[in-house]
């Protein structure tokens, strides 16, 4: 237990000690490893050591011709994945928040996080009376409306990454057939919205379209959800257009300016 305990607080030393390393160099811009074992008040040795692994993950990087580290690639990829989640959020929270009242159902904004949909916001509807709170949960991808949109328009390879291993059934309804999905995920992209009706839990509906970014690719989903007996087949198809166009409205605001599909 003793040496468990010194390996725990050994590695808390070593995250404390990069992440120090990452403030040196933002603020002074360029450092060597004499420099930074000096600031940190360590060997040179366990300097080098320390670069030398945040290198590895790009999140520092060597100048060749001085031998002096600067902040690399990796913190910038951190940093944008940061502002998108944010900019998704800011944009379309009034949009979302619209869409919930006109609907009276729940709305949610969620993005993919490898293999599972993560929920970054929810606006509750006027008829959302003691709503799930889906902010911050993560969700598999198979078995709800936001998941197959996530994974309809994901990047190559993540289908057969996410099917690989068995699909967990949440209801009688789930699809945890890896060619009924994919046959439902190329309906996601012919009609531009997904559905999932009792696929979670029992009593719960729900309608997804894509959100996407600037460049053309999809950065999040936008769903709004109900029970069942509200969302009924005759009414989920209205909801699904106004969800398309508001998705559509997110996904201008973010600089797509793109034509949503609907009934395609």
């Amino acid at each position: 237990m003793g040496n468990e305990g010194e390996r725990d607080s050994a590695g808390v030393q070593s995250v404390d000690r990069a992440l120090s390393v990452l403030k040196l160099l933002a603020r002074h811009g360029e450092l060597g490893v004499s420099e930074i074992a000096a600031e940190l008040g360590v060997h040179r040795s366990t300097a080098f050591r320390l670069v030398a692994t945040l290198e590895n993950h790009d999140l520092v990087h060597q100048n060749d011709e001085r031998g002096r580290y600067r902040l690399g690639i990796g913190v910038v990829r951190l940093a944008g994945a940061t502002t998108a989640r944010l900019d998704v959020v800011r944009e379309g929270r009034p949009v979302g928040a619209r869409l919930a009242a006109e609907v009276g159902e729940t709305v949610n904004i969620a993005i993919l996080d490898r293999d599972e949909a993560l929920y970054l916001d929810q606006m509750a509807g006027t008829s959302a009376l003691q709503a799930h709170n889906w902010t911050g949960r993560r969700i598999a991808l198979h078995a709800t409306s936001n998941g197959k949109v996530l994974l309809a328009y994901a990047p190559t390879g993540r289908f057969e990454e996410v099917t690989a291993g068995r699909l967990t059934r949440f209801t009688e309804r789930t699809v945890t057939d890896a060619a009924r999905l994919r046959e439902e995920l190329d309906a996601v992209l012919d009609r531009g919205y997904a559905t999932a009706v009792d696929e979670l839990e029992v009593g719960l509906t729900a309608v997804a379209a894509p959100v996407f970014g600037a460049d053309g690719t999809v950065v999040a989903s936008l769903s709004a959800s109900g029970p069942t007996f509200r969302l009924t087949a005759e009414r989920l198809s209205a909801v699904a257009a106004q969800v398309v166009a508001a998705a559509a409205e997110v996904s201008s605001r973010l600089g797509w300016y793109g034509r949503a599909r609907f009934g395609q």
